[in-house]
C-alpha cells in the first residue's frame, strides 16, 4: 500500500464531495445573478428621464438583487463546511491503525494455511452448513457450523474436502442455516477480521488494510485493541448428503 499522507489526501478527497451537485446550485445561482443584474443595469441606462422608475419598486428589485448575492455566499459556505467535515471524518481513519477490526465482508485471505472469518446467526437454528468457495465460486469445502443464535468464528486450514492444502489467495464463506420450519434463515452477517495494517484515500473515501485485503472503512462494524479469542470448527469434510442424518452441530 502506497505511504499515507493523511492531510493532503483528505484535503484532495474532500474537495470532490458534493463538487457536482454543489458546483451546478452555484453556476445556476451566479448566472441567475448576472442575468439579473444585467437587466437591472439595462433597465436604469434606458428608463424614461421623464418617468423615472418608482422608488420602491427600485428598492425591491435591489432586495432581490441582495439576496440572490446571499444564496451564492451562503452555498460557498456550506460548501467549505463539507469539505472540512469531510476531511475531519477521513482522517480520523487513520487512528484505525494497530487496531483490530471486524469487517462485513465474506472473503478472508488464506495465507499459510489459515483463514478466519466470524459468522452472526440471528436466531437458533436445526442445522448449518459452512460453504467455502475460491475466488472462481467453485466449492473447495463445507463443513456443519454452529447452530446457536449469536457470533461464532470459523478458522480454516487451507484444506479442501480431500484434505488437499490450496493455494493462498482469497476465498468467500457463505453460511446456510435453517430453522425448525425448514426455512432457510436470512440475514446471516459474515465477517472478517484482523489487525489495520494501513489506510488510504481513494475517490472520497478511507480504504483500510486489513489481513492482506482492501476494504472500505464504513464496512467496519468493530474496532477493538486486542482480537477476540478464536473459537475453531472442525475440519472441512465432504458435502452433507441430504440422504444421511445431519452431523449434529458443534457446540
Amino acid at each position: 500500500m502506497s505511504e499515507l499522507n493523511p492531510i493532503a489526501q483528505a484535503q484532495q478527497a474532500a474537495a470532490g464531495v458534493n463538487q457536482t451537485t454543489t458546483a451546478s446550485s452555484a453556476k445556476s445561482l451566479t448566472d441567475n445573478f448576472d442575468t439579473f443584474l444585467t437587466l437591472l443595469t439595462s433597465q436604469l441606462q434606458n428608463q424614461d428621464p421623464l418617468s423615472p422608475m418608482d422608488s420602491q419598486e427600485f428598492v425591491s428589485q435591489l432586495v432581490q438583487f441582495s439576496s440572490v448575492e446571499q444564496q451564492i455566499q451562503s452555498t460557498q459556505a456550506i460548501q467549505a463546511l463539507l469539505n472540512v467535515q469531510a476531511a475531519l471524518a477521513q482522517l480520523s481513519s487513520v487512528d484505525y491503525i494497530g487496531k483490530y477490526a471486524l469487517v462485513q465482508t465474506s472473503g478472508a485471505l488464506l495465507s499459510e494455511g489459515r483463514a478466519e472469518w466470524t459468522y452472526q446467526l440471528p436466531q437458533d437454528a436445526t442445522s448449518t452448513q459452512l460453504v467455502i468457495t475460491n475466488e472462481q465460486g467453485a466449492t473447495v469445502g463445507t463443513m456443519s457450523g454452529q447452530t446457536g443464535a449469536g457470533e461464532h468464528r470459523l478458522v480454516w486450514d487451507g484444506k479442501d474436502t480431500d484434505g488437499n492444502a490450496l493455494p493462498d489467495g482469497v476465498y468467500h464463506l457463505e453460511v446456510v442455516a435453517f430453522d425448525a420450519d425448514g426455512q432457510r434463515i436470512e440475514n446471516v452477517s459474515v465477517l472478517v477480521g484482523g489487525r489495520v495494517t494501513g489506510v488510504e484515500l481513494s475517490e472520497g473515501q478511507a480504504i483500510v488494510e486489513i489481513g492482506g485485503m482492501q476494504v472500505p472503512a464504513s464496512r467496519i462494524i468493530r474496532l477493538r485493541e486486542q482480537p477476540a479469542d478464536p473459537v475453531e470448527q472442525p475440519p472441512v469434510t465432504a458435502p452433507i448428503d441430504e440422504e444421511e442424518d445431519e452431523p449434529e452441530a458443534v457446540s
